[in-house]
This record gives C-alpha cells, structure tokens and sequence, in this order.
C-alpha cells in the first residue's frame, strides 16, 4: 500500500485526531485507542482493563444500559473492542452517514461513563468476564500456556507477569471504587488517540471531532507504567502441567526486543523462519522428517513499552525430544543463519501480513491509531513494508544468536490425557 495522505490535529483537551479519506466505499471507521492496559494495573486488581471493555458498553450519561449497541446495530455498524498488555481500544465501521453517531457515542463514554455505572452493572460485567476466562481460558486444551508462560518469563509484579484477562480472585476484589478511580485516571483525551478511515472530508470530520470530544476536560496527568526490560534469558526455566489435554505438548517463550527499533524486524523474521507455518525449519524437522510432534507453530507478540514475546508451540508424544531437537535447530539456525530463500519468504510474508492489517477502513484505522499512540507516528504505518525489506540476512542471524539461543527460554511441559 502506497502512503495516504492523513490530516492531524490534536484538540485543546489533548486528544489526538487522525483522519484518513478512502472513497472506495460509502463507510467510515472510527477507531479510539486509550493509552491503557494490563501492564498498568496495580497489584490485586488484575483484568479491570478488561473489564472495562466490558463496562463502556453499559450506557453512560445520556446512553441507557444496552442502548450504546442497539443504536449502533440499528445504524448498520460493525463495532467491537480489546485489551492487549499496552492499550484498550474501541471501534466501529459505520455508512458514512452516521459517522455522526459514533462519534457521538464514543464522545459521550469517554465523558461520562461513571453517571451510568452501577453495582448491577460491574457485578453483570464481572460475571462476563469470568465465563469468559472459563470458556478460553480455564477450560481450553493448553489454554493457559500463554499466562503460565508470562509468570514464568517475567518476575512477580512485573508489569507483563499477568494477561489482560486478570485473575477470578482479582475481579472478585474488584469495587465500584476501584472503577470510577481506573476510569477518571486512564479514560480521558488527554489519553487517547482517535481514527476516522473512510468516505470523509478530513475538514469536516475534524469539525465533528471538535463538536463532540472538544468540551470534555483532559483529564489528569497518568503516572508513568512500570519498566518492562528484561533482555535475553541465560538459561531455561521449565514447568510441568497437570492438565487434561488430547497430546502431550511443549511451549516456549522468548524475550524479544521492543517494538519501535530495528531489531524487532529482524527478530520477527528469524521466528517466521523457524516456526511460521509448514515450510519452516521446526514444521520441517519437526513433522515431516523426525515425526516427533503432529504440529509445531512459532510466532511474537510486539510490544513497544517492554519486551516482545516469541512463542513455540510443538505437540507430541515426547516433549523432551521436542525441546532436545528445538536446541538443536536454534543452534543451527544462530549458526547458519538463514538462507536467501527462507529470508525472501519471511519478508513476503511479512508484507502479506502488512497487507491484510491495511486492506480495510476498520484495520487501517486501527494501524493510524497504534502507530500514533505507542510511536507518536500514524504514517510509521506506511513504512511497515520497507522495514522488513530492509532487514538482511546477517541481521536474522544476529538476532536468533541472541534472543533465541538453546537453553535460553521458559517453557511448560503437558504430559498428556490422563
């Protein structure tokens, strides 16, 4: 995708406007990225971030409990939210006609949620989201490798040691105080970062923009997160799982650099490389020639404001021959490093992903809205592409050698159906 033309603006309350014309069809994204996630939560009140996905669609000041849906479902909307370790972000796909409404709607949460938030509300919510950790969670083959990975990765109280989803104990704490003090800190202008991607004119949108966000205050100044370096492991931590699960199974973790510098771009490849998909070096050796796993998958987790995550999974009959053999392809590959082939089709896939992430209204507004507030840039988006072009093979090798070298990992072992 070529760079498009985007027009800024940033509101006297702080809120930063980023709007993209796309007159391919008559719709409008609008895409609304808070500053706020599960990295920025305090200790015994894990998940309120989450939580609060749940919570600002309950109504608000001059929006009735269940009236914030129905209004934009019978507009024809497409809308959702999610909560990552670093944001929250809130979205709707509109016909261009009720660009107005969302606007609307959004403006009115972001100023007044609180008018509307009740005890019923927050006990109804809280129990969605426990089902919610239950069904995806708790009660999924392997559902919790990723959070057991992240306490083993990271140590107590780090920022990243816990996912979004929170704890049942956590979200039982949880009180009406605890919302109203993680709303008035975190859900203010001067917080967010607003898209609009469509069928619009940049000088009436931003107009729109001013007439509905433009009286809400800015909000106070929020405390900086807690640091989230920890750089490569020297060694592996592992842990047996006693769960039901259908095959025995090995999933690692690895430290990667931040999001925002080059040697993500690399790192990003050289996992592509050895676990993106059937023709990687781990699918390869793994599957097809030693038969020691049924499926074997590798990919990252970027994160700007803390180590990125490389994940492998591998299930199969005997997880210490999986981790002897994934030793020995990491250290081929630190050695070796990757060839020209296996380098062309990483970074093609890595456009490919581009593409399908910008090939929308709804995914390029939520790119504007990411690059602005984690890098301070929505057009960074457009250089995605050139990024991993430029990325050779030298680097690949450099960054495998030292972010995923053998023996430096954590790791959970599932032992298989009892």
């Amino acid at each position: 995708m070529a760079e498009q033309p985007l027009h800024e603006h940033t509101l006297g309350n702080g809120l930063r406007v980023v709007v993209c014309e796309d007159h391919v069809v008559p719709l409008a994204a609008v895409n609304i990225w808070y500053g706020v996630g599960s990295r920025h939560e305090r200790a015994g009140r894990t998940g309120l971030a989450h939580l609060f996905e749940h919570l600002m669609f309950q109504g608000s000041s001059n929006v009735a409990e269940g009236e914030h849906a129905a209004l934009l479902e019978s507009a024809g909307a497409a809308f959702n939210a999610s909560t990552s370790f670093e944001r929250t972000n809130y979205y709707e796909t509109v016909p261009v006609s009720h660009l107005e409404l969302a606007l609307w709607l959004e403006a009115d949460r972001m100023g007044t949620l609180p008018a509307a938030l009740t005890q019923a509300n927050l006990d109804n919510q809280r129990d969605v989201v426990k089902n919610e950790r239950r069904q995806r969670y708790d009660n999924q083959p392997y559902g919790t490798a990723f959070e057991r990975l992240c306490r083993l990765t990271f140590p107590a109280g780090h920022p990243y040691a816990h996912t979004p989803i929170g704890s049942m104990e956590d979200l039982d704490a949880t009180t009406l105080e605890d919302c109203t003090d993680f709303f008035g800190t975190w859900y203010a202008p001067g917080n967010a970062v607003l898209s609009i991607v469509g069928d619009v004119d940049p000088e009436q949108a931003v107009k729109a923009v001013e007439r509905y966000f433009g009286g809400l205050p800015t909000g106070p100044a929020t405390p900086p997160a807690r640091p989230g370096d920890l750089g490569p492991l020297g060694g592996v931590t592992a842990e047996d799982v006693d769960e039901d699960v259908p095959s025995p199974a090995y999933f690692a973790m690895f430290p990667l650099p931040s999001d925002g510098g080059g040697d993500i771009e690399a790192a990003e490849l050289a996992v592509e490389i050895l676990g993106g998909g059937s023709g990687s070096r781990l699918y390869d050796r793994m599957v097809r020639r030693d038969e020691i796993a049924t499926e074997v998958w590798a990919g990252v987790t970027r994160l700007a404001s803390g180590q990125s995550l490389a994940i492998v999974d591998a299930v199969g009959p005997d997880p210490a021959k999986i981790a002897e053999v994934l030793d020995e392809e990491l250290g081929r590959f630190a050695t070796e490093g990757p060839d020209a082939d296996e380098a062309a089709r990483a970074t093609a896939q890595a456009e490919r992903g581009f593409l399908e992430q910008t090939e929308t209204v709804t995914g390029l507004a939520n790119a504007l809205s990411q690059n602005a507030t984690q890098f301070g840039d929505p057009s960074r988006v457009f250089t995605a592409p050139g990024r991993a072009a430029a990325v050779t093979a030298g680097e690949i090798k450099d960054m495998a050698e030292r972010w995923m070298a053998p023996g430096s990992r954590t790791a959970l072992i599932y032992g298989g159906a009892s």
